[in-house]
């Protein structure tokens, strides 16, 4: 079996008439490297050092501008369901037809899609996820949909990608630095490819995001560009079945009806 072209969909079982193929664990024993204690030691306190810098600190460029929090943030996430990748139709449909054979997680440019663990439950172990703490998906990309050998994810069009909703945005104003260290961010809105999240005043000059769900995709894009941590201040929840958003109403520049010609 050629291992770097098997997608471990298992059909080559069912197909053999002679039952010539089988799968099985194999297990291969390393020489354990002898590890001096003293760097031993040294490792497990840079790893303690650098779990609790990110869970205490987040820090991303906004524009010019480096946002970095100095406060961990305390209200977690109040996520229902994982996001299925746009195509899948919903959870149900892509728990049923997906093989976990990692194809679209391998052709995602982003990375944002992932082998879960218990997301989807027990009879979803592996199956691909969309982990926003990583990336997000790409506005006008359908790769995901194109090398689904199973129909889990089925192809759209670009046109039905920018519509499809995976999930809705959902805002912590607690978590937020515009409102804990009252200081100007606005990452999310920048990075918001609907404008579902957009900024509206606050206080002193200062904006906060303000969201709007009917027109969020559920990409992820705010969640990913939020540095709050360990909780974001902005996150997507999944939808069960996923829907249709409406078209973002894009405010046209006002012509000046006074033309002038040119003088030459």
């Amino acid at each position: 079996v050629d291992f770097s072209r098997c997608v471990a969909c298992f059909d080559c079982i069912e197909s053999c008439p002679e039952l010539g193929i089988n799968y099985k664990m194999q297990f291969k024993t390393r020489a354990r490297p002898e590890t001096n204690p003293i760097q031993r030691r040294a490792l497990i306190t840079a790893g303690l050092a650098a779990l609790s810098t990110y869970y205490g600190r987040g820090t991303i460029a906004y524009g010019s501008q480096l946002i970095e929090t100095s406060k961990p943030t305390e209200i977690p996430e109040d996520k229902h369901y994982p996001v299925s990748p746009p195509g899948s139709q919903g959870i149900e449909h892509f728990v049923n037809a997906c093989t976990a054979c990692h194809l679209c997680v391998s052709a995602c440019p982003t990375n944002v899609l992932q082998p879960s663990i218990l997301d989807y439950g027990v009879l979803g172990f592996m199956q691909p996820v969309m982990d926003n703490t990583l990336n997000y998906c790409n506005y006008e990309c359908t790769r995901c949909g194109e090398v689904c050998p199973s129909g889990a994810i089925l192809p759209l069009t670009i046109e039905e990608k920018k519509v499809t909703q995976i999930g809705k945005v959902h805002f912590i104003k607690e978590n937020c630095v515009v409102y804990t260290e009252d200081t100007a961010c606005g990452s999310c809105s920048e990075h918001c490819p609907t404008q579902a999240v957009h900024m509206v005043p606050y206080k002193e000059g200062i904006t906060i995001p303000e969201i709007n769900e009917s027109v969020c995709i559920g990409c992820g894009a705010c969640e990913y560009a939020c540095p709050t941590r360990p909780f974001r201040a902005i996150y997507v929840d999944g939808n069960e079945t996923h829907a249709i958003a409406e078209l973002p109403i894009i405010e046209k520049l006002e012509e000046d009806s006074a033309t002038e010609d040119f003088p030459f």
